[in-house]
């Protein structure tokens, strides 16, 4: 596996993107593991009466897709994932097509710490969630 960047491997303006489609069974499996069977996710007539008129994603189920980038990409494995806002902004249907997107705002080298702008559009370019993010590095070696 490939280690996550160090403070020192990481600028100012740095970014990372993950794109995801969202499905119904994603969502579905979303509510079985965190036990969120909202009828708004889970109740296509109960939908219908609902602002959104059908079936939405859990908002934090998006949100969590940050955490791939995080993790993975940047900072990347061996980051510790502090701190989280999300701001939700518009729903995510089924087949939505969202973009994640994380860019380095802020950096306090001293105490091992990167801030983020977090981002997350549909494929019409609509901000679904809008956020920041405190990460911690992996150490240097």
């Amino acid at each position: 596996m490939t280690l996550g960047k160090t403070i020192s491997e990481i600028a100012i303006g740095d970014q990372a993107s993950f794109t995801k489609t969202i499905t119904e069974q994603d969502v579905e499996t979303f509510g079985e593991i965190t036990e969120d069977k909202n009828p708004a996710h889970f109740d296509e007539e109960y939908a219908k009466a609902t602002m959104f008129k059908t079936r939405i994603s859990h908002g934090m189920f998006v949100g969590s897709l940050f955490s791939k980038v995080f993790g993975m990409d940047l900072p990347g494995p061996g980051a510790i994932y502090l701190n989280q806002s999300l701001s939700f902004r518009k729903p995510v249907f089924f087949n939505d097509t969202i973009t994640v997107k994380v860019v380095v705002k802020e950096m306090n080298v001293e105490r091992n710490r990167v801030y983020f702008d977090c981002i997350a559009t549909n494929q019409h370019g609509d901000v679904v969630i809008k956020g920041e993010a405190e990460m911690m590095p992996r150490k240097e070696v």
